[in-house]
């Protein structure tokens, strides 16, 4: 089953500068498991104990936490070929914080924390490399996370979007760029309201500082849009 996956397993950033005949390889040492879930079907829940992470093969997952008040709130959306659970499975806490749920049927490919980490005893060349992988993913969660605090700590809404958009410009180095969050996964990654975002937008576009088609943007004043970038 695993070869019918394999191109999406080897655009992983896990599996970076690791050629195919290796991730076969691979696998026979590490044995990961592939499981079948329905959607909306809860693949870990919050208080579990952590021994695993999953890369999404199929479909898309959802992470959600609880709030104080009980509220689920959508912490972030997994697509195919994204990592879960990789920034807490080697962590001291040996519960899961969060709920991970099918956001529709998916496959997800899964690897323990043991069998990452313990020598097959053949001196594998991919078994250093994906250990590098893996400290990468979780610098870089790690630095998207960094971010999103940074997103939080505005508060304005206008505030929020003229940042982000500012960030998606200078990785793009174009005044055109298609952001890759969805209206609904853009509100919440920062954590404002749908319709709140969507009036902002829109107010933006008016005031002819941008223009946007769907999730195509086009940053017409950028030195306006930086202006409103302030804590």
């Amino acid at each position: 089953m695993i070869d019918q996956y394999i191109n999406v397993i080897k655009k992983s950033p896990l599996f970076h500068g690791i050629d195919t005949d290796e991730i076969f390889s691979l696998f026979h040492c590490l044995t990961p498991q592939i499981y079948d879930y329905n959607k909306n079907e809860f693949i870990i829940s919050s208080g579990e104990t952590i021994d695993r992470f999953g890369l999404v093969l199929e479909g898309e997952v959802i992470i959600t936490k609880e709030n104080a008040k009980g509220d689920r709130v959508v912490m972030s959306l997994i697509k195919k070929g994204g990592l879960f659970g990789e920034m807490f499975v080697f962590s001291s806490r040996k519960i899961w914080p969060v709920t991970v749920m099918a956001q529709s049927s998916c496959k997800i490919l899964f690897f323990t924390n043991s069998s990452l980490i313990a020598r097959c005893g053949k001196n594998c060349s991919w078994h250093t490399l994906m250990l590098g992988n893996f400290i990468k993913v979780i610098s870089d969660k790690g630095l998207m996370l960094n971010k999103k605090v940074e997103y939080l700590s505005l508060k304005s809404i206008r505030s929020k979007i003229c940042l982000y958009l500012l960030d998606q410009y200078e990785n793009a180095k174009n005044n055109t760029l298609t952001i890759p969050l969805k209206r609904n996964e853009l509100a919440d990654f920062l954590n404002v309201s749908r319709p709140s975002l969507s009036r902002e937008i829109c107010e933006l576009r008016d005031e002819g500082i941008i223009d946007f088609h769907l999730s195509t943007f086009k940053i017409k004043n950028i030195d306006v849009l930086k202006s409103f970038c302030d804590y």
